[in-house]
């Protein structure tokens, strides 16, 4: 079976100077939930909008494919690779969901790419695609909200719609760029429930960037670490202590830690997480 992702050689250059990425190399198996995480400008987004086939690459040796097929190569994105896309889910930290309409309706858009241009543009969906999505909504917790204004709903609950949509859609892997990142500490171990229980009931790929390591222990049994566009950890979400942090990020370390966590433990609410310290990075990581 091939990976739900494999890249090689990945590299992007924004101008002439900014070098967003640098040679990644990275395999994600179908089914696995993998945490990336990185201080503030390290190529989190970037990744996942390669991944996604939303940027491009620089030219030159390259290979991006999603569940087995090509989404770029050589710096350009495949001809006809709509199809490839209505495969894989994004999720914004920004929710993209249309205020004024339903949250229903919201769910429906993830069916645009699946049905008859005329009845998506007319907002004509049937009975059956409405109980599936109001199915996705249950799915996540918030089916009371299905005929409220988008707008109406907090964070966390506009960032479960979000996910509904990609339900609905039918995406066998899923993208979540910061998915927590606005969201307050119970709102975002909500979220982070939602996207493991559909990992384990769906077997739907998950790779969720994440700004704080300690939802990436808790939730993600895989951590890849990022650090000025480059890979600099793979290996078990256990191992990222905060010394190891420390040694990989140095001052940058304090980006992805809560303030009330100690050297020997990462804390999510007030439940200590025991860490054990990795010998090396070498010793840490997995071969992708």
């Amino acid at each position: 079976m091939p990976p739900a992702i494999e890249i090689r050689s990945l590299s992007k250059t924004f101008g002439r100077r900014v070098r967003a990425l640098s040679g990644i190399d990275l395999n994600i198996r179908e089914g696995e939930i993998v945490a990336l995480i990185g201080a503030s400008g390290s190529g989190k987004s970037t990744l996942i909008r390669h991944i996604a086939g939303l940027v491009e690459s620089d030219k030159g040796p390259c290979r991006i494919e999603v569940l087995g097929r090509s989404m770029q190569t050589d710096g350009r994105i495949t001809t006809n690779v709509c199809d490839l896309r209505r495969e894989v889910g994004v999720i914004f930290q920004q929710f993209n969901l249309v205020g004024r309409l339903s949250v229903l309706t919201n769910v429906l858009v993830g069916l645009l790419g699946r049905i008859a241009g005329w009845r998506g543009s007319l907002g004509l969906f049937s009975r059956a695609e409405k109980r599936a999505a109001f199915q996705a909504l249950r799915r996540v917790g918030i089916a009371d909200t299905a005929l409220q204004r988008a707008a109406t709903l907090s964070g966390g609950q506009q960032q479960r719609a979000a996910i509904a949509r990609a339900l609905i859609q039918g995406a066998r892997v899923l993208l979540a760029d910061e998915p927590i990142a606005s969201l307050d500490p119970a709102s975002a171990k909500r979220v982070m429930e939602t996207l493991t229980t559909i990992n384990r009931e769906d077997g739907i790929t998950i790779l969720v960037s994440l700004h704080q390591v300690e939802y990436a222990r808790r939730f993600c049994p895989r951590t890849i670490a990022m650090r000025a566009g480059e890979v600099v950890f793979d290996g078990p979400s256990e191992t990222l202590t905060l010394e190891f942090l420390r040694d990989i990020y140095g001052a940058a370390s304090e980006e992805l830690v809560l303030p009330d966590a100690g050297d020997g433990e990462i804390m999510i609410d007030a439940d200590p997480v025991p860490a054990r310290r990795p010998r090396s990075l070498r010793a840490a990581a997995v071969p992708a």
